[in-house]
């Protein structure tokens, strides 16, 4: 099989209208391909553990309060190796935009969070590395935005990708990296979904 090519197409996403709050990951893998939810397999639980440290209250309330989608809805595949899911190609990524791009247009998110590189890097193009960036919060121009953004139209907060293939946070010092972040999207959260009234 072409490495361009899914086996079939079923898209995978969850939320609706309203959502001041968006996550976008890298792509389903086999369980939410199979269950028809994101982030239903063990990277979804780690990240739903991220989340409840981050002031949601549980999986259902994290679920009920974000939209989710990703980069690329469809499961890509597994590597040829078998040693675990295929990285979604350029050129998958491309046939997705309009999906995301319409997602972004229609929901008018407050917040977009990122979970992983390839998510970040489709929403805020840049050379700047994922350790400098988690922690942090970005404006739509890639500049940092202040701890207060009142009055800013939207931002967008880097997580690491959960998934236990990612050996992202093996070093202590990313760890440090990623409490600030969810010590942020704590912050964060309450701004977005405060903001519903004025929009």
């Amino acid at each position: 099989m072409d490495a361009g090519c899914i086996p079939s197409a079923r898209p995978v996403f969850s939320g609706h209208a309203g959502q001041r709050i968006l996550l976008v990951g890298q792509a389903p893998g086999p369980v939410e391909r199979d269950v028809a939810r994101p982030f239903a397999g063990r990277a979804g639980r780690q990240l739903m553990r991220w989340m409840v440290r981050a002031g949601f209250r549980d999986e259902e309330d994290f679920r009920a309060r974000v939209y989710m989608t990703s980069v690329t809805t469809c499961f890509p595949g597994r590597r040829a190796d078998g040693s675990g899911d295929r990285r979604p190609s350029a050129r998958e990524v491309a046939l997705c935009a309009p999906w995301l791009d319409g997602v972004l247009e229609l929901l008018e998110p407050r917040l977009v969070i990122t979970a992983g590189s390839l998510a970040l890097s489709r929403l805020m193009p840049s050379r700047r590395r994922l350790e400098d960036l988690v922690g942090g919060a970005l404006l739509a121009d890639g500049g940092d935005a202040p701890d207060d953004p009142a009055g800013v139209a939207r931002v967008l907060l880097p997580l690491p990708h959960p998934s236990g293939q990612s050996r992202w946070l093996n070093e202590p010092t990313r760890v440090a990296l990623l409490d600030g972040a969810l010590r942020r999207l704590r912050r964060l959260t309450a701004w977005a979904e405060g903001a519903r009234a004025t929009v």
